[in-house]
């Protein structure tokens, strides 16, 4: 208890940042903004790319997830790599690649080159983001300097997805859904042309040597467990799902009992043991998991159900996003008055009653109820986001941030993985066991109706006539009671992350 006293009093007597420091922080905030960009931009393109590359429905969900499995994966070896030979290295060494590869996902001829281009960008992702939260901590010494510094890069992850549909509507609007990922090129250019005049290098001054097998215990661990998720949402539980159960959980007692044998450890395990540590973890997981979910349906209804355009689709949820923000920004004020614990439950409180909003209208959900569910929602992962991030990165020494880091944000990575694989494997689950085809419709025409919204919408375009429209009023209804389930569920898991706040952070 005394030495993190210290640590507390030491930090807020810290040397305060100057201008260079908050130009950087500016620098740093771009790849932040493209990665998480990249977790939720495909909601808006689904549409478009499902026509022009005709996937199935495992090979969609594998767009949307391909990237955040490895990119899950590989943060806690990225983060370690980072720790040692420097972290500004590694950024610049991920912006390169994401940019290259960015162009190749741009024009894929197929679903299975995109979702091999997804992968690779989650590969390159992993580089980036431990890099940014822990170039943070060497930055910004003074507390709370450093807080409002976390406030704006949990703020720009936060908006970044929710940005994501936005942004893609305004491209897609305009140009071919290669678009999306063409953005990073001018996004990550200022970056490689700023970072080595603004950025100062930082690294682990006593790194120890490398753990190559600790670096594939991780990799393993958290890759399984993601692949597991996926494959439970697509296919159900079976041998397959088990079996990459069993391996996660064999990868990863193996990786705890290595990092408590070697004596320097990538990752300090003792640090999930801290209440507020494990506690923000778990908080940063289940708002990503809100937040990407009803992303993913969402964006499906308003374009699909509602037929309405990308752009207008896209600019309905701008007052979310705008939300997001002030209270992402907001609470580093109101925390000065309020404990974080008290605040991180009054903002989800908020997330859960958008979800509930969403549940009640039902089948009568309109585009302005979307509208004020999502501004309920991104509330509440603002102010969760921001303090969550913040109790992670102070808790940790910042010798290892890291590795602590790349914790943090394999949760957030999870997390989206979760909110598309689990509520969005509902959406589809519910959807494929309601959908009333009206009789007289081809088996192969069926089949492809059954799977997606988007492929219904199709055969009920090609048919034409009473049973084409009676093909899309079945689908959007189906869809539409899928959503009610999901809300439910979503509502469900922001409570948990209310009472793990109440519970474990009241002493952050």
């Amino acid at each position: 208890m005394q030495t993190g006293q210290m640590q507390r009093i030491d930090e807020t007597t810290a040397p305060r940042a100057g201008a260079r420091e908050w130009v950087a922080l500016a620098v740093l905030m771009l790849p932040v903004l493209l990665v998480s960009i990249d977790n939720t931009v495909l909601a808006f393109a689904l549409p478009q790319i499902a026509l022009a590359l005709e996937p199935d429905a495992a090979q969609q969900l594998w767009m949307v997830d391909a990237y955040a499995l490895v990119l899950a994966g590989l943060l806690v070896a990225m983060g370690s790599l980072g720790d040692r030979f420097g972290r500004r290295r590694m950024l610049l060494i991920g912006a390169t690649g994401f940019a290259l590869v960015s162009v190749l996902a741009a024009f894929s001829p197929n679903a299975e080159a995109l979702i091999a281009a997804r992968a690779a960008l989650g590969f390159f992702g992993a580089m980036l983001m431990p890099s940014t939260l822990s170039l943070l901590r060497s930055t910004f010494q003074h507390r709370d300097q450093r807080r409002l510094a976390i406030a704006v890069w949990a703020t720009a992850f936060s908006v970044g997805s929710a940005l994501g549909p936005t942004v893609g509507g305004l491209l897609l609007q305009h140009f071919a859904w290669g678009s999306v990922f063409l953005l990073a090129v001018p996004v990550l250019l200022p970056l490689l042309v700023a970072a080595p005049l603004l950025v100062r290098e930082s690294r682990d001054p006593n790194p120890g040597r490398i753990d190559p097998v600790g670096i594939l215990l991780s990799i393993v661990a958290l890759g399984s467990l993601a692949a597991a998720i996926k494959h439970v949402a697509v296919d159900g539980p079976d041998l397959v799902a088990l079996a990459m159960v069993v391996a996660a959980i064999a990868a990863g007692t193996a990786f705890v009992r290595r990092m408590r044998r070697v004596e320097n450890p990538m990752l300090d395990i003792d640090l999930l043991r801290i209440p507020a540590f494990a506690g923000a973890i778990t908080i940063n997981l289940l708002s990503v998991v809100a937040l990407v979910g009803a992303l993913f349906f969402l964006t499906q209804h308003l374009q699909l159900v509602e037929g309405m355009s990308t752009l207008d689709a896209a600019l309905l949820l701008v007052p979310g996003t705008i939300a997001m923000v002030a209270t992402g920004l907001g609470v580093v004020r109101l925390v000065r008055h309020l404990r974080p614990h008290r605040i991180i439950a009054i903002g989800l409180a908020s997330s859960v009653a958008g979800y509930l909003l969403v549940a009640i209208a039902g089948d009568d959900l309109t585009p302005l109820h979307v509208a004020i569910a999502y501004l309920l929602l991104g509330a509440g992962v603002g102010a969760a986001e921001t303090l969550s991030n913040e109790i992670v990165i102070s808790t940790a020494p910042p010798a290892k941030a890291g590795a602590a880091s790349a914790v943090s944000e394999t949760a957030y990575e999870l997390g989206a993985v979760l909110g598309t694989a689990v509520l969005g494997g509902i959406v589809s689950a519910v959807y494929r066991s309601t959908i009333a085809l009206p009789e007289g419709l081809p088996a192969a025409d069926a089949a492809a109706a059954r799977e997606t919204l988007a492929g219904a919408l199709d055969v009920a375009e090609r048919v034409e006539g009473e049973l084409g429209a009676a093909v899309a009023e079945a689908a959007r209804v189906a869809f539409d009671h899928g959503a009610v389930w999901t809300s439910v569920t979503g509502a469900a898991l922001v409570v948990v992350a209310i009472v793990v706040s109440l519970r474990a952070l009241r002493r952050a």
